[in-house]
């Protein structure tokens, strides 16, 4: 994952920096321990890419509300970016969620950041009026008032 998350240009819109074998290493500990609130669940995947199971990025979802209500997110290195990953990941997960009863899915989304809002939209989710951080809410279709 250090190669995959290596190049400075990935974090344009979501901020931050490569991190390095030791910062990886670290964040890797603490997220396989589990959130240290017992009132949300930290879910966290490795892409990888058929057939030979390389990486190429992560997808997470942070679920609370009693597991009705996830954040999700996704992130694909610059060299694998345009192939179809992220939507497929998304979307995966997405469904999964859905299959475990979450009614409520969200996503971040940089307003400028347009391939990571097509990835929202093919996962299921739709764009709102809500901004948090900067970053426009997309919400699951069937969750967002019309």
């Amino acid at each position: 994952m250090v190669d995959v998350l290596a190049d400075p240009a990935l974090y344009s819109f979501i901020g931050g920096t490569p991190p390095t074998l030791a910062e990886l290493r670290t964040r890797y500990t603490r997220l396989v321990a589990g959130s240290p609130d017992d009132r949300q669940q930290w879910l966290n995947w490795i892409i990888r890419r058929r057939p030979d199971g390389r990486a190429v990025g992560t997808v997470q979802a942070t679920v609370t509300d009693d597991g009705t209500r996830a954040e999700i997110a996704w992130v694909v290195g610059t060299a694998f970016q345009g192939q179809g990953y992220a939507t497929a990941a998304a979307a995966a997960l997405v469904g999964w969620l859905d299959g475990r009863g979450v009614r409520t899915i969200v996503a971040h989304v940089h307003p400028d950041h347009t391939a990571s809002a097509a990835v929202a939209q093919r996962a299921g989710l739709r764009p709102t009026d809500r901004f948090d951080d900067g970053e426009r809410l997309w919400v699951r279709a069937a969750d967002v008032p019309s």
